[in-house]
């Protein structure tokens, strides 16, 4: 292969960004590293913006600090790796409601993304059934299974655990539900030990316990500049050319790499690099993969994706709770879905004018009518259902956005990894010069993004030949 390589990164999120710090990196000295965005800002679901004159995320909001083994997340490496450590600040108000039949009740202790470990400690929101989870002799899942956390869920400890703590924790990571998404996929270590364990309550305490202790670390940090501070320094680091409003509509295998269209259809221009690597939500990868991989294409574009809204409100001197925010049950009725006291939650935000930010999102899984309301029937809406749960009335908004995702969150169903890796190994046996990477395949979140952009470029140099460092 000749160096330096020319490779094409194509979707500007964190994912891709963090794949091409990773090759700069590690590649050879002068590889020619593009990144192709089609629309005009970088950062995909990260996006800083500004209301009544204070920064806010009108996005994903934090990351986690450490990964599941217990070191650094992918995520706070890729902020030290860019040069913004400094700038890593933490919640100072952890605690979190569910709104159960009208009113808040603290998010039990003891639970595994509302899998109880304990069924004492979440008696006051949901009644365990009244035979829960007693011992089959034998473990909950077999060695490949894969089933729907809420099909699980039900089967051992009944409804109310998964309507009112499961169903609504999953549903404010992926706007998802319980009865659809895969277990082993949203929940890993809970579906690792439930192929030893024989009851629901001894898999999570199972899987706490193998869990990685840090007492007092902090669990999510974000960056007081906002996280666009990361895309930029990303962009900037990584030394890539970066094409903003240039939308590649096809790839073509050549002997020597990839031929990609970019661009117009009446005016298109044709691009020859050595490598690509797609980070892009599944059914834009799909198409781009449906020439040179189309049995690929068909199994990434049967994945599906929820859209949401995020309405942020700024208010005066508002009363409220010590808390840093809200669940809210389907079960309840109400549009929203969480809350966010921002400026309680992260003191980094606090003003001393006492205005508030708070922000709350709508829009699940297969129920998304409400994103038809307009921008300020989503305003009133929010206002009226935050208020009602809360008990009493918000002062009226100075200021407010609406920020709609559209296709924001995967939705992945039982045996969604192993389709994924079925896909991926096809490909590589294909095209080993071309990586998927992305929340499509590896999971939500800003670490699982930076590790899955991470992983498809070092696989990308490995095809390629190998590292120049």
């Amino acid at each position: 292969m000749r160096q330096p390589w020319r490779v094409a990164i194509i979707g500007g999120g964190i994912t891709g960004l963090a794949a091409a710090v990773r090759l700069r990196d590690r590649a050879p000295a002068g590889t020619e590293i593009t990144v192709y965005e089609q629309s005009g800002l970088l950062g995909g679901k990260l996006r800083t913006g500004e209301l009544a004159g204070q920064a806010v995320e009108f996005g994903a909001e934090s990351f986690l600090m450490r990964d599941p083994a217990g070191g650094e997340s992918a995520a706070v490496t890729l902020v030290r790796r860019v040069g913004l450590a400094d700038a890593i600040v933490h919640p100072t108000v952890g605690q979190a409601a569910l709104a159960v039949d009208g009113r808040l009740r603290p998010v039990p202790g003891g639970t595994l993304v509302g899998v109880p470990g304990d069924l004492e400690k979440v008696a006051a929101v949901a009644a365990p059934a009244a035979d829960a989870d007693r011992d089959g002799g034998r473990p909950l899942l077999g060695p490949d299974e894969d089933v729907a956390v809420g099909a699980l869920v039900r089967d051992r400890l009944g409804d109310q655990v998964v309507d009112r703590l499961v169903d609504p924790m999953l549903g404010g990571v992926y706007a998802g539900r319980a009865d659809d998404l895969s277990l082993v996929t949203t929940m890993p270590a809970l579906a690792r030990t439930a192929r030893v364990e024989h009851t629901l309550v001894g898999a999570v305490r199972a899987a706490q316990a193998a869990a990685p202790r840090s007492p007092g670390s902090p669990i999510f940090g974000t960056l007081a500049g906002g996280l666009s501070t990361l895309v930029e320094a990303a962009a900037r680091e990584s030394g890539a050319t970066v094409r903003r409003d240039a939308a590649v509509r096809e790839l073509h295998p050549t002997p020597t790499g990839w031929r990609l269209v970019v661009g117009p259809t009446r005016d298109p221009e044709l691009v020859e690099v050595d490598a690509v690597l797609l980070a892009v939500p599944a059914r834009a990868a799909a198409r781009l993969l449906a020439g040179p991989a189309p049995e690929v294409a068909a199994t990434v574009g049967e994945l599906d994706y929820a859209s949401v809204a995020l309405i942020t409100m700024a208010l005066p001197e508002p009363e409220l709770p010590g808390l840093s925010g809200f669940l809210v049950p389907a079960t309840e009725g109400l549009l929203i879905k969480a809350s966010t006291f921002f400026t309680t939650k992260w003191g980094h935000l606090r003003r001393p004018d006492g205005l508030a930010l708070l922000r709350a999102s709508v829009g699940r899984y297969g129920d998304e009518t409400s994103l038809q309301l307009t921008d300020d029937e989503l305003v009133a809406t929010v206002h009226r259902e935050v208020s009602k749960v809360l008990g009493t009335p918000l002062p009226s908004p100075v200021a407010s956005h609406v920020q709609r995702w559209g296709g924001a969150l995967p939705q992945y169903t039982p045996g969604h990894l192993d389709r994924v890796a079925a896909a991926r190994t096809a490909l590589r046996a294909a095209h080993p010069t071309l990586a998927l990477a992305g929340a499509g395949y590896d999971g939500v979140g800003i670490p699982v993004c930076v590790r899955s952009g991470e992983t498809a470029a070092e696989e990308i140099i490995t095809a390629l030949g190998g590292s120049g460092s």
